[in-house]
């Protein structure tokens, strides 16, 4: 499916996911050409197709990069409210989740604006000590340019959405 078409929808999903999940899973491909799946939960969707996530503790994402630029993003809205208002209706109001596809760039400084937009999504969390240990310094992103994209589905669940 196109993702520009469907691009607000799509950042609607993730907006869900993130807030029920805080994180949605990216795979990459290692050189054996296995699935390598992280959880990443600074992933942020800008207005124009692309997003932005921080690369500070990932070891083996950078490592298959060198190789395969691409990627594929899972968000899923765990939240159980959601999830059994849903199964009770039969029927899902909006899209559980979201397959987004795409291209990584190359691992640069993050701009003082990216790094307030992470610092305000985990700001609840800044006088933990587990903010000071993973989160305090953060400097470094990849860019993502998506160029398709896959709803989840769930059968007849989910049919009536993604249209167009």
């Amino acid at each position: 499916m196109k993702v520009e078409e469907h691009w607000a929808e799509i950042q609607a999903v993730f907006k869900n996911a993130q807030s029920s999940s805080r994180y949605c899973a990216v795979a990459t491909v290692n050189e054996d050409g296995s699935p390598h799946v992280t959880p990443i939960g600074s992933l942020f969707l800008r207005d124009n197709c692309t997003g932005y996530y921080f690369e500070e503790y990932t070891q083996q994402i950078p490592n298959n990069l060198k190789r395969n630029k691409h990627v594929c993003i899972l968000a899923v809205d765990s939240g159980w409210i959601y999830w059994f208002k849903s199964v009770f209706t039969g029927r899902f109001t909006t899209p559980p989740g979201v397959r987004l596809y795409g291209t990584v760039g190359e691992r640069r400084e993050a701009t003082e604006e990216e790094i307030m937009s992470f610092q305000n999504r985990v700001r609840t969390a800044r006088k933990l000590k587990g903010y000071k240990l993973i989160w305090k310094n953060l400097k470094h992103i990849r860019e993502v340019h998506f160029d398709s994209f896959e709803p989840v589905s769930a059968a007849k669940m989910t049919q009536h959405l993604w249209q167009g």
